[in-house]
């Protein structure tokens, strides 16, 4: 065992740097890995949380006044029902914030889909002016128990109550009213009813939702909104960045298993006459394999230690919702096991890679073996030998020769270096499609920056002028949106009309045309999935008892709404309803304009009657990603580094048997030198090609496939400027010759007995 600590520690003090990588890169492959855990449960506890605990609804209908909710106690599978409660729109304003609210009439707290009061208390009959806010709605609103809010173009007021948490899909300014519960003596004249399902078996929640609709008619049935929808809703960008650390985590972890091989495999390589020496003294080979899985096992039971200490101990302390995410993560019941788990798999994984690397170096004989003359493949090429004779520089014909004359070897090792660089390629891709939902918000589906809504105080004329007369509103696109029952009536989608046929919509297209003919469309990739339709099909869709044929023309890229939008202009919707006016307008700005300034000068132009919101940008939420892509890619360049150095160190030991013919033909140990330089520099340099042919379409595959299953459709992808694939090339080759340079010097200026020793 001494002998075995002794040889262990010899070769710590030889590979010091290499260790050093290792133990930084098995801690930053274990800190993604628990962070990626961290931000699941955070993703979906939270939101189950408070399912569990209110008895959350399954499924919520919004019906029309005079429907029959009675019938639905009735069908089988649905377990209680409660309301229906009396529903009206309206808007809420407080400390110059406003929203867009569904007021709900409930006298007493539900038995199914209870708020959970987070703050205050529930309403009370003695206060009818009183109301208990959503918790997200309330943040928007800025709003607390005791305040007072208005609701402009009316004389009235309401007072908030309480605050409360809810399992129902949460307020998006634009996109989805906050929650107020009310007194129904509040909500004046409903113009809708909303009543609560909740069912025995959650599986079956489409067909439950076709048999009441079916019950109720689909005249009737105005939305429909599941549970389904508002867990993923919930999960929304936290589950995102959870999947990149997850499987960034598991490339770097597959990335440093296979650097961790061929760092053992060419360290054998290297020590084949000191592990005979071994034999030769009493190491049976089950020795030998245990010095290097010990040692290498030690390196990453450090870093994973270090890590799970540093994430447990520091990691709510990381600003925004990483840590946030482990914050929560802290207190989830499978934290512990998890905090465990990972790091254990990690250890045993690059345990799994020593292992068999290592068990090459017990297989070595006691008794040395001569080396060959020559390696296969070791003969100049007629390539070679022609530019030799065209009198290109030796250091470099003989520096591509070393460097890819092995036939089994080169290729491993050029794998094993692209591997990180194609990962960092990808993570660049990543980073850029951030920016370009931020800088080129257009071509992803946002060519609008504002979104306003007028009231019934304001006409459309009235409303279009003081929109239009704003200098920094390049265009107005009048437009309504009314929710639809797809064909089964398992679902509701967003229906759209935008703009004219003389003033189009400028919709992001993905494939097909735009809708310019009458009963044409576009539509989301998530109502193409819903539906299973593809472009050229003809869809029917129903608006309160009022079908709509629609032929889809292409298909848009669409970030509201899971996509499932179908859209058209207000024309072909005025086609079937004669009558229909807009109810609101997108507003494209001209270039360099503010919108939030815009926004505040066309709320106080509108006098009260027109609601500015921003359209949301999914790169919003995902602005933690960009300090996580950093963080990745330090990780995989060391482990790029932990491959560059075991390439250098196998081309010095390769180099050490032509080192006497090399002076033997004149060459200067500055020439050796640069062979050795060449050589690292071109294994790098294919590494990089090899990265970037493979990495930018895989990069484009990955992060298409995450749009379509989100909903918004591939076609979102951008990958890095040439510039800058060229300049993580240049790098990886400069940072590849620099460390090369060292230690090929002092190789070439060894001296003639350890020459002739390293030969033997």
């Amino acid at each position: 065992m001494r002998a075995t600590l002794r040889w262990a520690h010899s070769d710590l003090r030889t590979h010091r740097g290499e260790a050093l990588f290792l133990v930084l890169a098995t801690a930053g492959i274990v800190v993604s890995l628990l962070l990626a855990t961290a931000l699941f449960g955070y993703a979906t506890n939270p939101w189950q949380r408070v399912f569990t605990q209110a008895r959350g609804a399954h499924v919520w209908l919004h019906t029309a006044p005079s429907a029959d909710t009675g019938k639905l106690t009735g069908l089988d599978g649905v377990e209680s029902v409660t309301g229906p409660y009396p529903t009206a729109s309206a808007t809420l304003a407080s400390r110059g914030a406003r929203a867009a609210v569904e007021l709900r009439g409930t006298p007493e707290e539900p038995s199914v889909g209870r708020p959970l009061l987070a703050s205050g208390h529930w309403l009370d009959p003695a206060n009818p002016d009183g109301v208990v806010l959503e918790s997200r709605l309330a943040r928007a609103l800025l709003a607390a128990p005791g305040d007072t809010l208005t609701l402009p173009g009316t004389d009235r007021t309401v007072t908030v109550l309480g605050v409360a948490d809810s399992a129902e899909k949460r307020y998006r300014p634009g996109e989805q009213p906050g929650l107020v519960w009310a007194q129904p003596s509040a909500v004046g004249e409903p113009r809708g009813r909303v009543v609560a399902l909740r069912l025995t078996d959650p599986e079956d929640t489409d067909y439950a939702v076709q048999r009441a609709v079916t019950v109720l008619g689909s005249g009737a049935v105005s939305e429909v909104s599941t549970w389904k929808q508002a867990r993923a809703e919930a999960q929304g960008d936290n589950r995102l960045l959870g999947q990149v650390l997850g499987l960034f985590g598991l490339g770097a972890l597959v990335a440093a298993g296979l650097a961790v091989h061929g760092a053992i495999g060419t360290r054998i390589r290297g020590h084949l006459r000191d592990i005979s020496v071994l034999k030769a003294i009493g190491f049976t080979p089950g020795q030998v394999v245990r010095v290097f899985l010990f040692q290498h096992l030690a390196y990453a039971l450090l870093g994973a230690l270090a890590a799970a200490a540093v994430v447990q101990g520091l990691g709510s302390r990381i600003p925004g919702r990483l840590g946030d995410a482990v914050g929560v993560w802290h207190g989830l019941p499978g934290h512990t096991v998890a905090l465990l788990v990972v790091p254990v798999t990690v250890v045993l994984f690059i345990g799994a890679t020593t292992g068999l690397a290592a068990w090459r170096a017990g297989r070595v004989p006691p008794v040395p073996v001569p080396r060959r003359a020559a390696s296969p493949g070791g003969r100049l090429s007629g390539a070679a030998r022609s530019a030799l004779g065209l009198r290109l520089p030796p250091a470099l014909v003989l520096g591509w020769h070393r460097a890819f004359s092995r036939r089994l070897r080169s290729p491993a090792t050029v794998a094993r270096l692209a591997l990180p660089l194609l990962l960092i390629v990808v993570a660049m891709s990543a980073w850029t499609t951030i920016d370009r939902f931020d800088g080129r918000p257009e071509q992803v589906g946002l060519p609008t920056s504002l979104t306003v809504h007028a009231d019934s105080g304001l006409t459309d004329r009235a409303a279009r002028t003081v929109l239009e007369d704003d200098p920094q509103v390049a265009a107005a696109y009048p437009g309504v949106e009314v929710a639809a029952l797809v064909p089964g009536q398992t679902a509701t989608i967003a229906l759209r009309g935008l703009g004219t046929r003389q003033d189009p919509y400028p919709y992001s297209l993905a494939e097909g045309r735009a809708a310019t003919g009458r009963d044409e469309a576009v539509a989301g990739q998530g109502l193409l999935a819903l539906l299973d339709a593809r472009v050229g099909d003809w869809v029917r869709i129903t608006v309160g008892d009022q079908p709509q044929v629609l032929h889809i023309v292409g298909r848009s890229i669409e970030p509201e709404n899971a996509g499932r939008v179908i859209s058209t202009s207000l024309d072909t919707l005025r086609e079937n309803d004669p009558g229909l006016g807009p109810t609101l307008y997108e507003l494209r700005l001209r270039p360099g304009a503010d919108p939030d300034a815009v926004a505040d000068r066309l709320t106080a132009a509108g006098e009260g009657h027109l609601d500015v919101h921003a359209v949301p940008n999914p790169a919003d939420g995902l602005s933690p990603l960009r300090g996580v892509i950093v963080g990745l890619i330090v990780v995989l360049a060391l482990i790029g580094l932990i491959e560059l150095l075991t390439a250098i160190g196998g081309t010095v030991r390769e180099g050490e048997r032509d080192l006497l013919a090399l002076k033997a033909i004149g060459l200067s140990p500055r020439q050796i030198t640069a062979i050795t330089v060449v050589s690292t520099g071109c294994t790098a340099l294919v590494a990089a090609i090899l990265a970037t042919g493979l990495g930018v379409p895989l990069a484009h595959w990955l992060i298409d496939a995450q749009g379509a299953s989100s909903g918004i459709g591939s076609g979102i992808a951008a990958g890095p400027s040439a510039w800058l694939l060229l300049l993580l090339g240049a790098a990886a080759v400069a940072g590849a010759t620099a460390l090369a340079a060292l230690p090929a010097s002092r190789a070439a200026r060894r001296r003639l007995a350890d020459t002739l020793s390293a030969v033997a």
